[in-house]
Formats: structure tokens, C-alpha cells, sequence
């Protein structure tokens, strides 16, 4: 029994951990751009020179994003 609490103890935080740090949906939305706009791949924190250029302006207008 203890170890099913540790388990699901473990389990929230982790997925509490997972969603705090990635990209935020309200950025994809305003931007109208996906997470690989910004990070160097899906699902991680890491970020590329536009997300850089992003966190520093708050907007991509001033940022050079590729043409795909």
C-alpha cells in the first residue's frame, strides 16, 4: 500500500513538472506559430534563437522566424 501512495505521489509531481515547463498554449495561440517556432523540438524547454529573440522582446516581430 505504501509503495501504490509513493507511486502516485510520484506520478503528479511528475506530471505537474512535465506541463510547467513547456511552451505555454496561450503563446501558440497569440503567435498563431507551433512549439518548434520557439524550442529546438517539441515537448522540450530548450530554446532556438527565435525563442531567444521571444523571450526578450515578447513578440516575434522583432524576431526572424524561417519560412516553412
Amino acid at each position: 500500500m505504501r509503495l501504490l501512495r509513493l507511486m502516485a505521489v510520484g506520478a503528479i509531481l511528475t506530471a505537474f513538472a512535465a506541463t510547467a515547463s513547456f511552451a505555454k498554449p496561450e503563446y501558440t495561440k497569440k503567435e498563431g506559430k507551433n512549439c518548434t517556432t520557439c524550442h529546438t523540438k517539441a515537448a522540450s524547454k530548450e530554446l532556438n534563437e527565435v525563442g531567444k529573440c521571444y523571450e526578450k522582446n515578447k513578440s516575434l516581430k522583432e524576431c526572424k522566424v524561417p519560412e516553412k
